[in-house]
């Protein structure tokens, strides 16, 4: 478990100064974790990838697990009682099934929380996950336009 936090430590964005990549550091943290949490974090990693292949794994913010994709689509904390997924633009997201339970008072971030014995809807979890990388990839594509409207 030392190893594992010393390693963190020294995590940048792209990639550790010890040449572990942010993927090894987010396996770090689920085997460091070892309990509920662990298996709750490596189960919300496997949705993600499930509905985004080409999601990139990034270690931020000393030490929290972040997906990416055009932009950030949300980070995984873990608490003591709770595995916390932040969604960088949650506030715009459709949730339909009704996911969103923590940070609902913001006017961009929203959570879901995943307490020890949650049952999480996984169809729900990654229709919401492709829905912000699909918000990501529209808000960089209207950003791409409005440069070039103004260069021309």
């Amino acid at each position: 478990m030392t190893k594992a936090t010393t390693a963190m430590k020294k995590s940048g964005s792209k990639e550790a100064e010890g040449g572990d990549a942010p993927s090894r550091l987010i396996d770090a943290r689920i085997s460091e974790l070892s309990d509920w949490r662990g298996e709750t974090l490596a189960q919300v990693r496997s949705l993600i990838k499930q509905a985004d292949p080409e999601v990139v794994e990034e270690w931020k913010w000393r030490g929290v697990p972040v997906w990416e994709h055009a932009g950030i689509i949300c980070t995984g904390e873990t608490y003591k009682n709770v595995v916390k997924m932040t969604f960088a633009k949650g506030a715009s997201l459709e949730d339909p099934s009704g996911l969103f339970n923590s940070s609902l008072e913001g006017n961009t971030r929203r959570a879901i929380d995943i307490h020890e014995g949650d049952k999480i809807d996984e169809e729900a979890l990654k229709a919401l996950i492709r829905a912000a990388v699909a918000l990501n990839m529209s808000v960089r594509a209207t950003a791409r336009s409005q440069k070039r409207s103004k260069s021309t």
